[in-house]
């Protein structure tokens, strides 16, 4: 009996990345079209923790694109077909 290929939790978590990176990138070339339309959140400015030996920097911002949503779609769609 020959096992299916892929059909576990990673590989969708792969495909889903990997559809959110080359929507943002298709999104990225064309920035006057509606599908770099989106929303940004996270933290605006990082937050600086100074230890006095160490200091470190936290950052977190997410981008949400009609192109990376797109991506997601396509990823699925992928994932359903393997």
């Amino acid at each position: 009996m020959r096992k299916v290929i892929g059909k576990n939790g990673w590989t969708c978590l792969i495909l889903v990345l990997a559809g959110i990176v080359l929507g943002g990138f298709l999104g990225s070339m064309a920035p006057d079209s509606f599908l770099n339309f989106g929303q940004t959140f996270g933290l605006s400015s990082p937050m600086i923790l100074d230890l006095g030996i160490i200091s470190i920097t936290f950052a977190f911002t997410i981008r949400i694109t009609i192109a990376s949503i797109l991506g997601i779609l396509v990823a699925l769609f992928i994932y359903r077909v393997i």
